[in-house]
């Protein structure tokens, strides 16, 4: 049975179960536009961080109003910490405490992540939703890398939330930890204890085999607050949207 529920912002409410069409730079890709959303009931449309702020910048969206403006779009908006991206680009950023210091795909021009300036960049885009800086684990990973990535993940949610001023903006914490299944529990708990707005599960979806995919949902999503809205990241197929939903 799939959990209801209802998430209200100031650009409106969203009824969960629901799947965030995906502009990655402010845009749905093949020439959709935002009427065409409107057209078929878009409820949220989730943004990227990093792709962003990159090109054309968080400050240019800024002063263009925001993404609700730069877009023309008067609904929700999700955008992601762009902590999926730069650690993607393996060979093009190096991991510290402190953050992360990436290169640009496009141009290779030198970008630091911290989590208190990717709090500033998605207060810059103005989203209803926001994520915590994160790190995501590749697949597979070995179980001392995936427990100091996950330490570092509740270490930079706690900076985050700190950091996180604007108002009617929802900071969501993103559980990590891998395909263990004791660090996934440790993970809910320390962001429990932040108590956020919302919480994601983050790390799965990145090429693990679907029986471990499911393996990891079926055992996280029970650990999760009952009364705050989850957030499956990464997925986006039929089949995994109605296993997840």
């Amino acid at each position: 049975m799939a959990k209801r529920g209802r998430l209200t912002t100031v650009h409106g409410t969203i009824e969960t179960p629901v799947f965030m069409n995906v502009g990655t730079a402010a845009a749905i890709k093949g020439g959709v536009s935002t009427d065409d959303l409107r057209q078929i009931k878009t409820q949220v449309e989730l943004s990227n961080t990093y792709h962003l702020h990159v090109r054309p910048g968080d400050e240019v969206v800024k002063k263009l109003g925001g993404l609700h403006k730069f877009m023309n779009w008067d609904r929700p908006i999700l955008t992601d910490s762009g902590g999926f991206q730069v650690f993607s680009l393996s060979a093009l950023r190096k991991i510290k405490e402190e953050g992360v210091e990436f290169h640009s795909h496009l141009d290779g021009s030198k970008h630091v992540f911290t989590p208190e300036s990717v709090m500033k960049t998605e207060e810059d885009l103005g989203a209803d939703i926001i994520m915590a800086f994160d790190e995501c684990c590749p697949y597979p990973s070995t179980y001392e890398y995936t427990k100091n990535s996950m330490e570092r993940t509740t270490r930079w949610a706690k900076r985050c939330k700190e950091a996180h001023k604007t108002e009617n903006q929802a900071l969501f914490g993103i559980i990590q930890g891998g395909f263990f299944e004791d660090l996934r529990k440790k993970s809910v708990e320390d962001l429990i204890a932040l108590d956020l707005p919302g919480y994601a599960i983050g790390g799965i979806s990145v090429g693990e085999p679907k029986e471990e995919f499911l393996k990891m949902l079926y055992y996280t999503a029970p650990l999760m607050p009952k009364d705050k809205p989850r957030y499956l990241m990464g997925v986006g197929t039929p089949d995994y949207l109605i296993e997840a939903a």
